[in-house]
């Protein structure tokens, strides 16, 4: 009879913690994207991410970001900037919110394909040779992401770690390669969701 009730009983709290909150949210983020390889500019990013709350404290999502980025590419040690380039990012999310006052430190990750955009023409030059224009390729790549952030009721600021592999850009006579790892820094609302 007791574990009966022990069972009833903890079955109506989290019945009762469930209804704390609207499960379903759109964060809609802006901010900053930095290439991870030296000597390539940041741009702009745009991120849409509907969420659905398992439960007061983790979230599943999809995030939708486009990033525009100048594009980068190595040979022989040596860095080149090509043209302003756009990633484009389609990722299933969790994260988990800590606490439950209103200012609320998160950590997540994410997996799904980023779609890189070719951006343009990079010239290489090196010791005494011709220069040679390499056509920067677009590629689509299978990568992931990890994130932290603090959430102060609707408003949601975050760093994101965007893990996407190198792209390779091979010529007769070169092998020119491209980091596509990038730093997001953001900052956005959740429309929706929130403690009822």
């Amino acid at each position: 009879m007791r574990v009966y009730l022990a069972g009833l009983l903890m079955l109506v709290a989290i019945s009762a913690t469930a209804q704390e909150y609207k499960p379903f949210k759109v964060n809609v983020s802006v901010g900053y994207a930095k290439p991870l390889n030296a000597g390539v500019s940041g741009g702009f990013l745009a991120a849409v991410e509907p969420k659905y709350g398992l439960s007061d404290n983790f979230d599943l999502g999809l995030r939708l970001e486009l990033a525009s980025v100048a594009r980068g590419v190595q040979q022989n040690g040596n860095t080149y900037t090509g043209d302003v380039g756009a990633f484009a990012s389609y990722l299933l999310t969790g994260s988990y919110l800590f606490g439950t006052g209103g200012v609320r430190p998160f950590l997540g990750v994410g997996a799904g394909l980023y779609t890189i955009g070719a951006g343009g023409t990079v010239v290489i030059s090196s010791n005494g040779q011709p220069n040679r224009n390499i056509e920067l390729v677009s590629d689509t790549k299978f990568g992931g992401m990890i994130r932290g952030g603090i959430k102060a009721g609707h408003f949601v600021a975050s760093v994101e770690y965007n893990a996407v592999p190198t792209s390779k850009n091979n010529t007769s006579a070169l092998e020119v390669t491209t980091e596509n790892a990038y730093l997001g820094i953001k900052v956005g609302v959740d429309i929706g969701g929130g403690r009822r």
